[in-house]
């Protein structure tokens, strides 16, 4: 397959909605009933809205390239809005990890 950087771009862009979508849905999780608030429909919602861009996106690329490229996108988007939107903090194995799922996607690029 040849380098097409539109469909990456999407997957990135579908990790974004991934992390509104798990936003709001940790906003919903810290209310008394979850299900009943509207920062759990909205969650639900982004997530089910990326599946027709999905079908493009796997058309161009290897599922492993897509797995890899959004679970590392996502695993820094989500970190960022812990650390700033839920005041989190990371340990010593986090940042190993976080610094491993770079070097992967560093390895996936260079070589795929």
């Amino acid at each position: 397959m040849d380098k097409p950087y539109l469909p990456l771009l999407l997957t990135i862009g579908f990790s974004a909605l991934g992390v509104a979508g798990d936003y709001f849905l940790k906003v919903a999780s810290q209310a008394d009933q979850p299900f009943k608030t509207i920062a759990f429909y909205i969650g639900f919602t982004v997530y089910g809205s990326t599946a027709f861009g999905w079908l493009f996106v796997m058309r161009h690329l290897k599922l492993a390239t897509i797995s890899t490229v959004y679970s590392v996108s996502l695993i820094l988007m989500l970190t960022i809005v812990g650390l700033v939107g839920f005041d989190e903090k990371l340990s010593a194995g986090e940042i190993v990890g976080i610094l491993l799922a770079l070097a992967s996607l560093v390895l996936l690029v260079r070589f795929a």
